[in-house]
């Protein structure tokens, strides 16, 4: 039994024909043919893909229905260094199991019950005011470098939906989109800065964004790397990136009073986790300026 917790924690590299039914493997494979798996984008099929790769590659031969609930915990506490790739880990398995009760391979479904990493930090870096300033110092605002910045932060679109947004999702100045990731539907004024842009640069592509070749940006991963080096130009850190965007609108809005479900409601958040991290910060800062002004004003 403690073969398969070294297994699925990444300790322990199993050998032989991962093909086999009543594998670990065999079970993924299964589920990767359900309608389940074949419903979800493209996006967050490939990054499943990529981590089923990675955990068939360590436990692809153990027996699925010898995996338990503390099996699966273990693998999540080994990851628990790296909440973020734990969590992953989670969402990886957990339809995988979910699928397998439904269709009676498995009595019982071992992820139920898994206690999952908290996230500690916000993690990517996030843009400050005197950032975005130096960037828009150097892109003038009739040039796509420029409006793909206005759109992130004023939008807060993650990379996946700034790329294929454009007029034909505009109406009543009010910008609406069902999210790639999430597949929320998000309703998002635009406002006369954004405008501006928007008129200086041209609407007469299919998205607004477009490449040096006048053809919209095929991938997000292609987009960002494309950020990355405007960026650069604008003398600006590495780890100014286009997520960092995303972050600082959230920011800035949390700051303003913005509550949880109003983040929410913009940036397509299905859970209320990370809307509270952003708004639990803002009040930790108030709580210590309320506290330290006490002392103060005591002494």
């Amino acid at each position: 039994m403690e073969a398969y917790a070294d297994a699925l924690a990444g300790r322990l590299r199993q050998k032989g024909d991962h093909g086999n039914k009543g594998t670990f493997k065999w079970l993924i494979d299964q589920y990767r043919l359900s309608g389940h798996f074949q419903a979800l984008n493209s996006n967050t099929k490939k990054v499943r893909n990529n981590l089923y790769y990675h955990i068939i590659k360590d436990s692809g031969d153990i027996p699925f229905t010898k995996i338990t609930r503390r099996h699966i915990q273990n693998a999540v506490d080994r990851r628990s260094d790296k909440p973020s790739v734990a969590i992953s880990f989670l969402k990886a398995v957990a339809p995988v199991f979910k699928w397998a009760e439904t269709c009676e391979l498995i009595k019982k479904n071992p992820v139920i019950g898994i206690q999952r990493p908290s996230i500690r930090t916000i993690g990517m870096h996030t843009w400050t005011i005197e950032q975005v300033e130096i960037y828009r110092k150097r892109h003038s605002i009739n040039t796509m470098a420029r409006l793909s910045l206005e759109l992130m932060l004023f939008l807060g679109l993650r990379r996946s939906d700034v790329i294929r947004i454009g007029k034909q999702h505009v109406k009543d100045q009010v910008l609406s989109i069902h999210t790639q990731k999430t597949g929320k539907q998000v309703h998002v004024p635009i406002f006369e800065d954004l405008q501006k842009c928007l008129d200086a640069v041209g609407q007469d592509g299919d998205t607004f964004l477009l490449t040096a070749y006048g053809k919209s940006f095929s991938s997000s991963g292609s987009f960002g790397n494309w950020f990355r080096d405007r960026c650069k130009e604008a003398g600006l850190p590495d780890e100014c990136r286009a997520h960092g965007l995303r972050k600082a609108g959230a920011t800035i809005a949390a700051n303003a009073g913005a509550s949880p479900h109003e983040l929410m409601a913009m940036y397509g958040w299905s859970k209320t986790d990370m809307a509270e991290l952003y708004t639990r910060e803002v009040n930790v800062k108030k709580l210590a300026y309320k506290t330290a002004k006490m002392i103060a004003d005591y002494m």
